[in-house]
Parts: structure tokens; C-alpha cells; sequence
């Protein structure tokens, strides 16, 4: 049985203090897939994700062929095809290219959005999140040679297409299975789209002139027009989609903890990657990390484990885990991660040879947004946000969060 469904204790200090925003909606909104092993273990955990007898599992994952594999998304790729796939996109994660590259980015985006927020005197949350994160992923992978707001609604429509945010059974049943033709004509109407007005511009400009981005990568090695597209939609959902939903929940998260978004506002930059860290850690984007074993493994932390089993790690299970993270792991608590002595994001960006590549470059869009958000005179979370669940990330969606300020 699932530990997910054993009753917790109380906090014993705070009286049951929970400070999660999602912990009570994520079982009804992303279940488990049918056969799933599900641990809480951060230990067990971490011994799956970097077991070389690991792959990744569930979703479309089982279904997916190797014969082509710069078709296939690296999420997927496993041993050298995974590592040569890996070195080759690690420059664009790198601290020097955040630095010089990405952070300027991220101030002139914000320069905009704040203009309009200010102007407007009132702002949808994830509209403003979504404008950031689209900006950065696309200056990574390299598509800046058209208009970057109409791209980033196409990108927003494309990954809705896979989207069931809070939609019941039956919805899914009528719009996968009994309507499955028509979304499939209009994912390829639009996928055609995205290729003649983004990607066709970017793949002209690079031939002539490379730059420092996928683009340029995937144009010197030959890429097919599908293998562009599922690199560019792996980035897209890795990058765009996850990273947007984060910087809400850490907005709503210090907007609801006063005595927070101070210390935030007043903090060193470590000390405010410290406290972002901390939400990530009570609200992971991803809900669960699926992996299959291609052989009997005969002694782990919590037994053996045999060809094929479905694993499930749920990372809040996993961030959650006293053993690792200490007492009263709901409480949202800044200074765990240093009198535990271990890294402040814990399993929120998964681990092992696939952990996410991305990881430092969304804790630096996210400083950032807050940092910038926070400090506009008058700002005011007027209206929280609504908790959906995605099928396509396996992870929340927050929508329609309204914030106020000061108009000039």
C-alpha cells in the first residue's frame, strides 16, 4: 500500500502546521499509474534514481523506439546516447551563460512586464510568469529569430493541447478517445505552424551564422523536422511549462507568509535562493518520477525489486521524509536545508543522470520574478490562484491569479 494514504502525525511543536498548497488536491488530480510501486524513502529514492539498471517509465515512455534516437527526447535516452546528449546541451546551463547571457534577459523582460503591470494597475500571475519563462527557454534552444510573444502563445497552445487542467474522467475519456482524430489533426496543424513561423526563420539564420544554442546545435547535426520538434516541446514543457508554474507558487507562498517575503526582500541573493528553495521543497512541480528495472535487483532499501516493477518516487513523499529533512516537514522553514546539511531543493529536481539540466537556470528566473514583482509599490496578491493538474507534466498548474499595484 501507498504510505501516501497513512495518516500523518501532528506536528509536535506547531500543532500540525501545514503550510503546502498542494498536498491535498494531488491524488485526485494525478493519480499513480496502475502497478506503481510508490515510495516515500528519500533514501529509496535516491538508490533509483541513479541505478544504472534504472529507465525511464510509464506515460509514453514504453512505447517510444530507439532506431532513431536524435528523434527521440534526451528525457528518455539512457547510458552513453543519454551522456553524449547531455555534454552537448550543458554550456546553455552553465553559471557563466546565466550569468552573462540569461540574466540580462530576465531584468529586460521584467523591465516589460512591470511597465504593463504598473500601467494596468492590475496583472493575471501566471500570464506575467509565462512571459519570463518563454523568454529565457526560447533564447536557450535558439527560436529569436521571430515574434517572441506570438511564439509564446503557440508554444502555450501547443502544450494545452496535452492538458487536462482539472478535468474529471469523463472529459478525458470524450477528448482523447472519442475526439482523439480531430486534436490530433489540430496538434499537427499546429506543430506545421510553429515549424513554418519559428523554427524554419531560426534554421535559416544559424546556417550562415551558428550561435551558442540548441538550434544551432541540432542545425550542424542534421536534425530532422520531427527530431526538432521533440527537442523543441522537450524544452517547451521542461522549460517553459514547470518553471512558470514554480514562480506563482513561490509568489502566493511569501505573499501568504508576510514576515517571508520581508526577509526575502531583504536577503543576500544566496539567502533568497535559500528560501526559494524551501517552497520548491514543500511544493515540487513534478508529483511523481517513473522508472522500470531492466533486470531483478536484489537488495535496495526497501527489498528487492523485480524486472519491470513500476517504480513511482513521489518527490513530496520524498521532500517530506523526517529522516533527511528533520522534524515538522511541512512547516515552511528557510533554514532547514543548513542545519541538515544537505542541498535546499532536495528531490525537486529529481536526481542521478537525469536530474534536471535546468535546475539552477529556473532558480535564477525565479530569484529574479520575486524579487523584481515584490518590490512594485502597491503590490497585492488580490486573488489566489486555482489548483489544476497536468497529465502531460505530471505536475500542478496555478491559474488566474490576480495581483494589484499602484498605477503611474
Amino acid at each position: 500500500m501507498s504510505t501516501d494514504t497513512i495518516a500523518k502525525p501532528a506536528c509536535p511543536v506547531h500543532g500540525g502546521r501545514d503550510d503546502r498548497k498542494t498536498a491535498a488536491s494531488i491524488e485526485a488530480g494525478i493519480p499513480t499509474f496502475p502497478g506503481s510501486r510508490v515510495t516515500n524513502s528519500f533514501r529509496f529514492a535516491r538508490e533509483i534514481l541513479r541505478s544504472p539498471e534504472m529507465r525511464q517509465a510509464a506515460s509514453s515512455a514504453d512505447s517510444i523506439s530507439f532506431d532513431k534516437p536524435e528523434e527521440v527526447s534526451f528525457f528518455f535516452l539512457h547510458g552513453d546516447l543519454h551522456k553524449r546528449r547531455r555534454a552537448s546541451v550543458a554550456g546553455y546551463f552553465a553559471p557563466k551563460a546565466i550569468i552573462t547571457r540569461y540574466n540580462p534577459l530576465m531584468h529586460a523582460t521584467m523591465d516589460r512586464v512591470i511597465a504593463e503591470f504598473q500601467a494596468k494597475g492590475s496583472a493575471v500571475l501566471d500570464e506575467m510568469s509565462l512571459e519570463l519563462a518563454s523568454d529565457v527557454t526560447m533564447e536557450i534552444v535558439g527560436l529569436t529569430n521571430s515574434d517572441p510573444r506570438a511564439l509564446t502563445q503557440r508554444i502555450k497552445t501547443m502544450m494545452q493541447a496535452h492538458n487536462s487542467f482539472d478535468k474529471r474522467p469523463l472529459y478525458r475519456f470524450v477528448h482523447d478517445k472519442l475526439f482523439g482524430w480531430l486534436h490530433k489533426l489540430v496538434r499537427t496543424r499546429r506543430s506545421l505552424e510553429l515549424y513554418k513561423k519559428d523554427i524554419l526563420p531560426a534554421i535559416e539564420a544559424r546556417r550562415n551564422n551558428p550561435g551558442d544554442d540548441v538550434m544551432s546545435y541540432m542545425v550542424q547535426n542534421n536534425y530532422s523536422m520531427r527530431g526538432m520538434m521533440v527537442e523543441i516541446m522537450t524544452y517547451a514543457g521542461a522549460g517553459v511549462s514547470t518553471t512558470r508554474e514554480f514562480m506563482v507558487m513561490a509568489a502566493w507562498q511569501l505573499c501568504d507568509h508576510p514576515e517571508l517575503k520581508e526577509r526575502f526582500l531583504n536577503a543576500t541573493e544566496e539567502e533568497q535562493f535559500t528560501i526559494i528553495e524551501e517552497i520548491l521543497r514543500l511544493d515540487p512541480i513534478a508529483g511523481y518520477l517513473y522508472r522500470k528495472p531492466v533486470s531483478d535487483i536484489t537488495e535496495t532499501a526497501e527489498g528487492p525489486i523485480e524486472k519491470g516493477q513500476l517504480l513511482a518516487v513521489s518527490i513530496r513523499g520524498v521532500n517530506s521524509d523526517e529522516s533527511i529533512v528533520g522534524e515538522c516537514p511541512y512547516q515552511l522553514d528557510p533554514d532547514r536545508a543548513k542545519r541538515q546539511k544537505i542541498a535546499g531543493s532536495y528531490m525537486s529536481f529529481g536526481d542521478g543522470p537525469h536530474r534536471c539540466p535546468g535546475s539552477q537556470v529556473a532558480l535564477h528566473e525565479t530569484r529574479i520574478f520575486l524579487d523584481r514583482l515584490l518590490r512594485v509599490p502597491g503590490f497585492k496578491l488580490q486573488k489566489p490562484p486555482t489548483i489544476g493538474w497536468s497529465l502531460s507534466t505530471q505536475g500542478y498548474e496555478l491559474r488566474d491569479a490576480i495581483v494589484t499595484c499602484d498605477r503611474i
